[in-house]
């Protein structure tokens, strides 16, 4: 017989491979020795009341054994001499694009900008010792996109826009922990995930794709109204299609695709600070406790409130983390944050982001539909020139920016490029910093302590999303007006995060294989 039942366990017992069938056995009402094998199939962390919890769903193999599976594989060909297709940008879209055209019958040809994540490690490294910015090669951009060095967070709601499970496993085959598949919020970690993308590259290879690095887009060719291919360094690479993955911050794409009369449209996004605490302070607020218990991992949090009309929400909260620099051109400060696979850093951040909408954005700039990268633009130049240093990021002690004072001095931080005590509201337009002073009162009151000058708020926090949307069909996943250019992921508007991406990627190199069938 086998039975499928929820147990909950305390942190110290989750693991253990002696507790886990006990308490299946229990819950079930059978002696422990009928159970002959235990699968957890899903575990989460329940910290809501005064006592944490593991809660696992587990699969019981009573009086009988488990039949193996059998081992998961994807259904690769090989497409040396198979028709091509181009890809533009090699982050989570771009490759596991790459992935479906493989197994679908065509050979990608992946086309990224930057370089490959063992190059751009001293990229990264130099950018976050010094605060100086290589265009093509930083935190947005190289090979894994953005997702490489920030975090690997694998947790998405976007369930419906594919298999979440298929990326899942698609990562674990090329190294990723197999945890990923029971835990509710997988997390792989930013010193994992370089081995990982390199992987993925590696199976593209080996199957027949092309990847090249060093290799900026510069224009489209078009015969009529259908994309049949780019330019490259003076390059002419031709495709049956043009799958654009270029992430959130390649704004010179924009730019592109608007001098080719590619049709685009202003979307809404969000804008803000990165707030740090000690991560001591945030597990005792979380878990109700002076210090975290054993077998506990570092406490997270997600908070949401409103300022009249405007949302106001944590973002990208990064427990046992590191704020680091994500600008991607000199005179810009932009600030995100990442966490190793042992969130094992003294710090805990996250952003503190204020919805922008259609009537800001318009305010801003118009009808022009790149208004809102111009006002990404516009608010990192001054959060840059409001220190006038490479790199360093104006700060201010939370509990001073609450009472509009400035620091005298600053906390401890982990952003490397270094920080300077600076009065946010000289930074932030108004309607940001007023919104953030509302929301944070309603944080208090859900997290007793949060509020305090223990804390520090870093700007500025501006690509939490693409601000611009590419228009496409939604049962092609073809440009609205340009046949044979699938834009997606997150530079299309499409999707936020690692899982999201890769899902949209390969829901657009499905379409592509439509298409050309």
């Amino acid at each position: 017989m086998i039975r499928d039942v929820e147990i909950r366990l305390d942190p110290a017992r989750h693991d253990d491979s002696a507790a886990v069938p006990a308490a299946a056995a229990g819950q079930l009402g059978i002696p422990c020795d009928a159970v002959t094998h235990v699968a957890v199939l899903r575990r989460s962390l329940d910290a809501r009341g005064r006592t944490p919890v593991f809660v696992l769903r587990v699969r019981v193999w009573i009086d009988e054994r488990p039949v193996p599976e059998p081992a998961w594989a994807l259904p690769l060909r090989d497409v040396r001499t198979a028709p091509p297709a181009v890809i533009v940008g090699a982050g989570p879209a771009g490759l596991f694009a790459a992935l479906r055209l493989i197994e679908g019958g065509l050979r990608p040809i992946v086309l990224e900008r930057g370089k490959d994540v063992r190059r751009r490690r001293f990229d990264v490294a130099q950018l976050h010792r010094e605060g100086r910015v290589d265009p093509d090669s930083n935190y947005c951009f190289g090979e894994g996109g953005a997702g490489t060095f920030s975090d690997g967070k694998l947790y998405t709601r976007a369930t419906k826009r594919g298999s979440v499970e298929r990326v899942l496993r698609i990562l674990v085959q090329h190294g990723a922990p197999p945890d990923i598949l029971i835990d509710a919020h997988p997390h792989i970690g930013t010193n994992r995930l370089p081995k990982i993308v390199q992987a993925l590259r590696d199976t593209i290879v080996g199957h027949g794709g092309e990847v090249r690095f060093d290799t900026r887009v510069d224009d489209l060719m078009l015969r009529g109204e259908r994309v049949c291919g780019v330019r490259a360094g003076g390059e002419a690479i031709e495709g049956r299609a043009v799958i654009l993955a270029t992430g959130h911050s390649a704004r010179d794409v924009y730019e592109m695709l608007g001098r080719c009369g590619i049709a685009l449209e202003a979307k809404p996004f969000a804008m803000g600070v990165r707030v740090e605490h000690p991560q001591a302070l945030i597990d005792r607020l979380q878990y109700h406790c002076p210090s975290r218990p054993a077998g506990l991992p570092p406490a997270t949090y997600a908070l949401v409130g409103r300022d009249g009309e405007r949302g106001v929400y944590s973002f990208c909260m990064c427990p046992g983390g590191v704020i680091c620099p994500a600008m991607t051109a000199a005179g810009e400060v932009v600030v995100n944050g990442w966490s190793p696979s042992r969130r094992n850093s003294r710090f805990a951040n996250a952003g503190l982001v204020v919805e922008v909408g259609r009537a800001e954005i318009a305010a801003f700039g118009g009808d022009d539909v790149l208004a809102g990268v111009r006002l990404q633009a516009a608010l990192e130049r001054t959060a840059a020139a409001a220190t006038g240093r490479p790199g360093v990021a104006p700060a201010q002690r939370l509990g001073d920016f609450l009472g509009r004072r400035h620091s005298a001095d600053l906390p401890e931080c982990s952003y490397g490029p270094g920080v300077e005590s600076v009065e946010l509201d000289a930074v932030l337009p108004a309607w940001i910093a007023e919104a953030l002073r509302s929301a944070l009162r309603g944080f208090e009151r859900r997290m007793r302590g949060y509020l305090t000058n223990e804390a520090i708020l870093v700007g500025v926090e501006s690509r939490t999303s693409a601000p611009v949307r590419i228009p496409r069909a939604p049962e092609t996943g073809a440009h609205v007006r340009a046949s044979g250019l699938h834009p997606c992921g997150e530079g299309a508007g499409a999707a936020g995060g690692i899982v999201s991406a890769a899902m949209d990627g390969e829901r657009c190199a499905a379409g592509v294989l439509r298409a050309c069938a």
